[in-house]
């Protein structure tokens, strides 16, 4: 059987190319999408600062709710000081360093902020922490005082040279920057900025009894052992620390220590190749599905000729599923390569954005390519076997009979599922208007590409429909290459639905994808704009945070009207869904009671002014869905770990562009990397008021000074997720583009008889190109009016919800780009078949196998 199918494959190899090209994207994506969860479950950071530790302990980075998959967990969590000089007595350990970490920068002789490699938040560290590079090379002395400072080499300077350095989470008796005499250059990989351990605790608020949940604690603890002690000291820690949820890392996993938000990074990229997956194997699959269908489709009088020599219909179904798994093998080895490859660009592009550290490195394993093979082969043997299966069943003379044509009549379960398919996208596109969240947002693509296939299922019976007026209201003196097209369409409507089907998909995707990102982008925007009161932000994007004198020195300043700190975090919010429990990562702002003057939440219940203490404040969809109504208590988990119960002080109705959780100062306290993120500043508008704020943020370095509505209208902010969309629609439309011009090549080169028989009774070449050219407007008018249509709704629903009004936003241009590519795709790939078959003669071209 196999050998039989390789020999038919050899003589339908333009028929079978649809088949290795969708093969072929479809691998490249899933395999892709493969290394990018590969990597999010097993790529780890280089150690970095922390390479010489043979041993790191530090607290878990998740949180494991019951049942479900772990949530990473942003902010730093620590560890107890006092449990440094426990395992310093382990015997075999000759070091135990307990590390901190807190935001430092240096600024050089022209008062420019120097860019750290590992960023600003932890920069400033102990002087003992030099312990845990690998093979340091210091000259100098350490830190003996809280004027003195040693730095890495690449900042440039001797030692004994002075140099400014800001500590955005000083003291107000240390106002920064302060001035530090350098004591010793540290040369090493990974070496920060570094403090006497004395200093180092008092810039970081940890001494004991200094009040806060950060004092007395560390970040982390690294440990160096003796050579041989390494295994015996490794199992005593985890003896000793057994019960205190702490980590013991060696190895490779040491990086995982370096920096906190690695596991969220890990997460999200398993969360991205998930969320990814169902979108890829759902496009994939139909268009594997279309190709196949229109290759057996070709292959009708072959399997129905077997059918009349006694071919089984077992065997008609297997013959087809070994030709198709025979094309579909040789086309996954490119496409696996090119997955690959792909892979490690899509990971650029994510790094470059900031959504995962540039140092997380591509996990490059075969794990991919096996699940990308065995999906891919899986696919195709189901959809060779279904394209088959009537063909396959019916009698030997009904087979060989109905080979020359299709069926008369479409299947009545698949139009009715069809129909019911569309019903059910147009049900589901009504969420924006009951919540106005991203999930909701997103079931409108959902909604698009499930309204898609309905049309696939249900389009032969409404494009047979349709055909049958059109014929009829033909003029009788219409031309004979415009009759022959209509009558073409409504004989043949389960082959021209096969074309119509899969460039509707295109359009509807392209449509509702990118105009789904782009209003719910607007949406955002929209409320952004109009809850900030503040004209200007004050941020210092190279220190990791305000320093801590700021918010005073701005608030002097004439013409000041308002000015407060802005931060964000993540946390993980816990509530009760029919009797169980339910944790969701979500963004939270943090504010002050005095939010009010800066920023306009939309509140509808309550008041932000009692954002004191252990409270929040909660948008309007997450109050509704979870009961969190004004008064309630919420169940929090910080970014760092740490369990809080919250009493809901307001109620807002700009969630979208807000979040849907906002923290009071008090609460987040010690919980987050430290200073605020940025300062909004609400001045009486003058120019003067202005002025001196552009002063201040030029005479204090690394403070940056942006214009509120300007930075709403560039667009800047945008959110990483937007761009990882836009470039998955990217993607996806080449793949679409690339399946649909082979499908519509082989379908064309299938009718290379039908050519042959027009021209045999005197149709002219001329005449043959002007009913295809006919035909391939059709297709583009169907294709393009049907995506439209199938879009329409949901948008517009989208834009009721989101924007108040019943279009989205987007482009403009997107329409007409689409409806060009459309046509151009259609006219081309049915244009240069239809010339090459006219070019073989009519009786050669029927003598063709």
């Amino acid at each position: 059987m196999l050998h039989l199918a390789l020999r038919m494959a050899a003589h339908r190899i333009s028929a079978l190319l649809a088949v290795a090209c969708a093969v072929l994207g479809g691998s490249a994506l899933i395999t892709g999408t493969g290394v990018l969860a590969e990597t999010g479950l097993r790529s780890h950071l280089p150690p970095g600062r922390l390479a010489g530790a043979d041993i790191v302990v530090a607290a878990g980075q998740e949180f494991r709710p019951g049942g479900d998959l772990p949530i990473a967990l942003p902010e730093r969590a620590t560890v107890p000081a006092g449990l440094v000089a426990r395992l310093a007595t382990l015997p075999g350990v000759t070091e135990a360093v307990g590390d901190i970490g807190f935001p430092a920068a240096l600024v050089d002789a022209r008062g420019q902020v120097m860019p750290s490699a590992a960023g600003p938040q932890a920069a400033g560290h102990g002087w003992s922490s030099t312990a845990l590079l690998a093979g340091p090379h210091i000259k100098g002395r350490p830190p003996a005082g809280p004027d003195e400072v040693a730095v890495p080499a690449s900042a440039g300077v001797r030692v004994g040279d002075r140099i400014q350095v800001v500590t955005s989470a000083a003291p107000a008796a240390a106002r920064t920057p302060s001035s530090y005499r350098v004591s010793a250059v540290v040369d090493a990989p990974g070496a920060q900025v570094y403090f006497s351990d004395d200093t180092a605790i008092r810039l970081s608020w940890r001494a004991v009894g200094s009040g806060g949940p950060r004092s007395g604690t560390v970040d982390l603890i690294g440990l160096r052992t003796a050579p041989t002690a390494h295994d015996r000291v490794t199992a005593a820690v985890r003896d000793r620390i057994a019960g205190t949820g702490l980590k013991v890392l060696t190895g490779v996993d040491r990086g995982m220590a370096v920096a906190p938000g690695v596991s969220a990074a890990r997460s999200l990229l398993v969360l991205l190749a998930g969320s990814l997956a169902g979108i890829l194997l759902l496009v994939i699959g139909f268009v594997t599905a279309g190709a196949l269908g229109v290759t057996v489709a070709g292959q009708r009088r072959d399997l129905a000729l077997m059918r009349a020599v006694g071919a089984t219909p077992r065997q008609i179904r297997r013959l087809a599923a070994h030709q198709a798994t025979a094309v579909a093998a040789l086309a996954m080895v490119p496409g696996i390569a090119l997955g690959y490859l792909l892979a490690g660009r899509f990971h650029h592009v994510l790094a470059t954005r900031g959504v995962v550290p540039s140092e997380l490195p591509l996990t490059i394993g075969p794990l991919p390519a096996l699940a990308t093979a065995a999906l891919m082969l899986s696919a195709v043997q189901v959809s060779a076997r279904s394209a088959a299966r009537r063909t396959s069943r019916l009698p030997a003379t009904e087979a060989v009979a109905e080979s020359r044509s299709e069926p008369r009549e479409p299947s009545r379960v698949r139009t009715r599922t069809g129909l019911l398919l569309i019903v059910a996208a147009l049900a589901l596109s009504v969420s924006p208007l009951l919540s106005r969240t991203v999930l909701s947002a997103s079931s409108t693509s959902i909604a698009g590409i499930a309204a898609a296939i309905g049309l696939a299922l249900c389009g032969p019976a409404l494009l047979k429909g349709a055909g049958g007026p059109a014929a009829r209201r033909l003029r009788p003196g219409v031309t004979a290459p415009t009759w022959l097209a209509v009558n073409n369409i409504r004989a043949h409507a389960l082959r021209f639905s096969g074309v119509v089907t899969p460039l509707t998909m295109g359009v509807v995707f392209v449509l509702t994808y990118t105009m789904t990102q782009t209003t719910v982008l607007a949406a955002t925007r929209q409320d952004t704009r109009t809850g900030t009161l503040a004209q200007y932000r004050l941020s210092a994007p190279l220190l990791g945070g305000m320093p801590d004198d700021a918010l005073s020195a701005v608030r002097r300043l004439p013409g000041v009207r308002a000015a407060e700190p802005v931060g964000s975090t993540t946390v993980v919010w816990r509530y009760r869904v029919y009797g169980d429990t339910t944790s969701e990562s979500a963004s939270a702002t943090i504010l002050g009671p005095g939010a009010a003057g800066v920023l306009d939440l939309g509140v509808g219940q309550g008041d932000t002014a009692r954002l004191k203490g252990a409270t929040v404040a909660v948008s309007g969809e997450a109050a509704g869905e979870r009961h969190a109504g004004v008064g309630s208590r919420v169940r929090l988990v910080l970014g760092d770990g740490a369990h809080v119960t919250a009493r809901v002080v307001a109620v807002y109705d700009r969630g979208l562009g807000f979040g849907p959780l906002v923290l009071s100062q008090e609460l987040a306290a010690g919980h987050t990397s430290g200073a605020a993120r940025s300062l909004l500043v609400r001045t009486d508008g003058s120019p003067a008021a202005a002025r001196r704020l552009a002063a201040l943020a030029a005479a204090r370095p690394g403070l940056v000074l942006t214009d509120t509505a300007r930075e709403s209208a560039g667009g800047q902010g945008t959110p990483p997720e937007v761009w990882i969309n836009l470039a998955v629609v990217v993607v996806l439309l080449a793949y679409l583009l690339l399946s649909i011009a082979n499908k519509l090549v082989a379908a064309t080169a299938q009718r290379r008889m039908e050519i042959a028989a027009l021209r045999l009774v005197g149709t002219t070449p001329a005449q043959i190109r002007a009913m295809m050219r006919r035909e391939a407007t059709v297709i583009t008018a169907a294709a393009l009016g049907a995506g439209l249509v199938l879009s329409a709704v949901p948008l517009a629903l989208l834009g009721q919800g989101f924007l108040g009004r019943p279009w989205p936003a987007g482009p403009a241009w997107l329409l007409p780009v689409t409806a060009a590519v459309l046509a151009a795709t259609a006219f081309l790939t049915i244009e240069l078949p239809t010339r090459r078959a006219l070019s073989v003669p009519p009786a050669d071209a029927l003598r063709a196998p």
